[in-house]
């Protein structure tokens, strides 16, 4: 059956094969048994369900995705996402306020293991020893070093897991710091990671969740400063409601740590800054 995807908006992780289309349907749409209209974001939904309405002339049409509560089944490589990029399990133990993770997909499941070298799980770490250890065998046959995208739970770090990723050398490694009691594991993490004796340099980042209800500049500042001063690159990730409402003035504070070569100076004046000690 040849299923063309249509996604209402381009990322990093969208396929770009021939069966592929962004948002409504262009003069010389493919042939194809049906369509899948895929939604990553709730504020989203409107325009896909206009999108839908607009490709049922070309043949049947569906819609889902993480937007519309999907569980997920088992992953199929360059379907949803671009080749390269994979998801070994689904779901979280972890009921974060914040995240959608655990509510829509429920308890961490391990699904088969197909090659990519891109990691989109919510929480690797949360999956059995067998099942890490088995990503990583993975991930040391792939023609690219390993990114993990979806991050790490610093709280779930290991000796066995930080030596085995530092055999991995991975492109991108990223942690997450989205509440106090994150600070703690984190700078933990990190250190354990530096012990390796591998040169991670700009290699380890960490995601910073930022505007929030009840957040404010001064203390989002404070977690991003308190990143930089482990000799970590931060990289603010903005809060969105159900409708992708964001704050203006949020938006302009984000773009001064979201920005690599803007928070790379910022980790160069810090380190500048510590006297060295003869």
């Amino acid at each position: 059956m040849k299923i063309l995807r249509v996604f209402p908006r381009r990322t990093n992780a969208t396929p770009d094969d021939d069966l592929v289309r962004i948002g409504f349907p262009d003069l010389f749409p493919p042939e194809c048994d049906e369509i899948h209209v895929s939604v990553t974001f709730t504020y989203d939904l409107e325009k896909a369900e206009r999108m839908a309405d607009a490709w049922r002339y070309i043949a049947p049409v569906k819609v889902g995705g993480p937007a519309l509560g999907d569980i997920g089944g088992d992953f199929v490589p360059g379907l949803y996402l671009k080749v390269g990029h994979v998801i070994t399990s689904r779901g979280c133990p972890n009921r974060c306020w914040f995240c959608m993770a655990a509510k829509r997909e429920g308890n961490i499941r391990e699904l088969p293991i197909r090659d990519g070298w891109k990691i989109y799980d919510n929480n690797l770490l949360a999956c059995s020893k067998q099942h890490i250890r088995e990503v990583f065998s993975m991930l040391s046959r792939q023609p690219m070093r390993a990114i993990f995208s979806g991050g790490l739970e610093a709280a779930r770090m290991e000796p066995w897991i930080v030596n085995g990723l530092a055999l991995l050398k991975p492109q991108s490694l990223y942690f997450a710091y989205d509440t106090p009691s994150d600070k703690k594991p984190l700078a933990l993490a990190i250190s354990m990671m530096r012990e390796t004796g591998y040169n991670w340099g700009h290699r380890l980042l960490v995601y910073v969740l930022i505007g929030y209800p009840g957040d404010t500049f001064v203390d989002a500042e404070k977690r991003l400063q308190f990143v930089l001063s482990l000799g970590v690159l931060p990289y603010a990730m903005l809060y969105r409601d159900s409708i992708g409402k964001t704050i203006c003035e949020w938006r302009r504070f984000q773009r001064e740590w979201c920005r690599p070569t803007i928070v790379g100076s910022k980790l160069k004046m810090m380190n500048e800054s510590i006297p060295v000690i003869p």
